[in-house]
């Protein structure tokens, strides 16, 4: 191989793994708007960066193996997932206690990482069906998922302060149409 053909391999790599992060950005945006802690903050986009290195190489290791049906199944899966959290969140900004039913902290950061992170397993079904370097791909998405998280974390922070007790209401509504989005691509 040339250094040519390496460098725009790493490159279309980079701008799927931009495009893969955009969601995690935008849930981790939503998931700001409640109160988090900087810890918490830190351990979100770890877990949202492994979910992201996990859930494409079982779906790469899948893809060599199966076809792209379950693509279609997991994006699904995804959009569900995170219609339900967006819904949660916005009911629970009514209610008068302060703290969420769900909240990015034990089984919560499970649900949030698995539903951000369901569509890397299609993109991995997809990448093992053509036979693409598995380290290289898993890992990229990971650290570029993780980063865009944490950026998404720390606006959505900043945003709350602003808007006060309307913030998680709008945390909800951006999980609510990102999931709304998989569910129907427009």
């Amino acid at each position: 191989m040339n250094i040519e053909s390496i460098l725009g391999e790493l490159v279309t790599l980079f701008i799927m793994a931009l495009a893969l992060g955009m969601d995690a950005f935008s849930v981790g945006l939503g998931m700001g708007l409640i109160k988090l802690r900087m810890r918490q903050i830190f351990y979100i986009g770890i877990t949202i960066g492994v979910f992201h290195i996990w859930m494409p190489l079982v779906g790469m290791l899948i893809g060599r193996l199966l076809s792209d049906t379950f693509g279609t199944i997991a994006t699904l899966l995804g959009g569900t997932l995170l219609i339900l959290l967006g819904i949660q969140m916005i009911f629970a900004s009514f209610k008068k206690d302060d703290e969420p039913l769900i909240t990015p902290v034990g089984f919560g950061l499970i649900v949030f990482a698995l539903s951000v992170s369901l569509d890397s397993f299609s993109v991995g079904l997809s990448l093992g069906i053509y036979g693409a370097k598995t380290f290289l791909t898993v890992m990229m998405f990971g650290v570029v998922s993780m980063v865009l998280t944490w950026i998404g974390l720390l606006v959505g922070k900043r945003v709350q302060n602003w808007l006060g007790a309307y913030s998680e209401a709008l945390g909800g509504s951006i999980l609510l149409a990102f999931g709304l989005k998989l569910l129907f691509p427009f």
